[in-house]
């Protein structure tokens, strides 16, 4: 069994407290840090190896933004999973824009937040409601301008289907499945939505409803 290295990041102690001794249950999570800061997990030894998934609080006490500890955990290597309130669908908006892998609420039962935290570990979006209708009333979402070739081959490829599946389901060669989504994500970045990784691209997908959010058909 695969075990996968976690920190999480809340200034609030018993939170910080309670969140370790959950985990201390399950033997596919080690819970390497628990810090109130991103600055102060950086320069922990618990970063001196790969960390796999870092459970971020959005609103920290340290002046810090939600874009700026997002963009600095992801350069360090680790994905990051939201773990907010919910009362503030801006700093979702922020967080899904960052690229972070879903938002879990603090008020979720035990049983989701473990789910959602060993499948986050694994690299798996985690595709909440509350993160989708962040997404769905983001006004401010430039429009990349994709064309109907280049949503159908989104649309493929974000929801898991690697370029051979996504050449054979549109009759498209590999290598012209690879070019469009090279100029998909050219085309994201040009507008400020960058979409370097899958997981990134599975983010736009659903921000321009060219996959449905949770809870639709």
């Amino acid at each position: 069994m695969s075990q996968y290295r976690v920190a999480l990041i809340d200034d609030h102690e018993i939170v910080a407290h309670g969140f370790a001794n959950l985990f201390a249950t399950l033997p596919e999570i080690l819970v390497v840090a628990t810090v109130t800061t991103v600055a102060d997990l950086l320069a922990s030894e618990a970063a001196a190896e790969p960390i796999d998934l870092v459970i971020l609080d959005l609103r920290l006490s340290d002046g810090s933004t939600v874009t700026g500890n997002v963009d600095r955990l992801r350069a360090a290597g680790a994905q990051v999973l939201a773990f907010t309130g919910g009362d503030d669908a801006q700093l979702m908006r922020f967080a899904a824009r960052s690229g972070v892998l879903g938002v879990v609420l603090k008020s979720e039962s035990v049983g989701v937040l473990l789910d959602a935290v060993t499948r986050a570990a694994a690299g798996e979006p985690i595709a909440s409601t509350e993160w989708a209708a962040a997404l769905d009333g983001d006004p401010d979402l430039s429009d990349a301008g994709l064309s109907p070739r280049e949503r159908e081959v989104l649309s493929l490829y974000a929801a898991g289907a690697k370029a051979p599946l996504v050449a054979s389901h549109t009759g498209l060669s590999e290598l012209t499945v690879i070019d469009y989504i090279r100029r998909v994500r050219s085309k994201y970045e040009r507008v400020g939505r960058p979409a370097n990784t899958k997981i990134d691209l599975y983010i736009r997908a659903l921000e321009d409803g060219i996959l449905p959010l949770p809870g639709q058909s």
